[in-house]
């Protein structure tokens, strides 16, 4: 289920979620405090209000456990208006990404009327490369550095909206 963010009731396993490590190096960030978690859920919350849309928080229906994050995203400076995704470390390789990443294209699409979507990854982030593959986008560039995230590389994977009729390439 992608539902919108709840401080009370996502912040403890999002702020555990981008206190690991292994779940933020592709991030562009270190490991965060609670106090930094924190901040980090009302930037990603206040995108809402600056744009109009933003991330979901991932909820598992059987548990009500909270899985992770996913949505549109288009921060000043980005490449591009992007679907992008964190999985908690609890819950990797159990296809949430693939999932929720696929429900929020759908969205960008139909909803937000996108002519295309893209997905900013990190070099080395290979499970991010193949759940981007995996819902239909391709690779389109690779590129050296992302404001505010990171200096270094990074690989734009991306794809059209279907129904757009567009064929031009990003």
């Amino acid at each position: 289920t992608l539902r919108e963010i709840d401080p009370e009731r996502d912040f403890d396993a999002w702020a555990r979620a981008v206190a690991d490590a292994d779940t933020v190096r592709y991030l562009g960030t270190e490991p965060l405090d609670r106090a930094k978690a924190w901040r980090q859920m009302a930037m990603v919350m206040g995108h809402w209000q600056i744009r109009g849309f933003g991330f979901f928080s991932i909820i598992e229906k059987a548990t009500g456990a909270w899985v992770g994050r996913t949505g549109p995203w288009n921060p000043e400076g980005w490449p591009g208006p992007e679907v992008g995704w964190l999985t908690s470390p609890d819950h990797l390789r159990q296809g949430f990404a693939r999932e929720a990443a696929q429900a929020s294209v759908n969205y960008a699409f139909n909803t937000l009327g996108w002519q295309r979507v893209i997905h900013v990854i990190l070099d080395g982030n290979e499970a991010s490369m193949a759940t981007a593959e995996s819902i239909g986008s391709r690779y389109l560039r690779t590129c050296e550095g992302l404001a505010g995230v990171t200096d270094g590389t990074i690989h734009i994977y991306g794809q059209e909206n279907p129904k757009s009729g567009s064929t031009s390439g990003d």
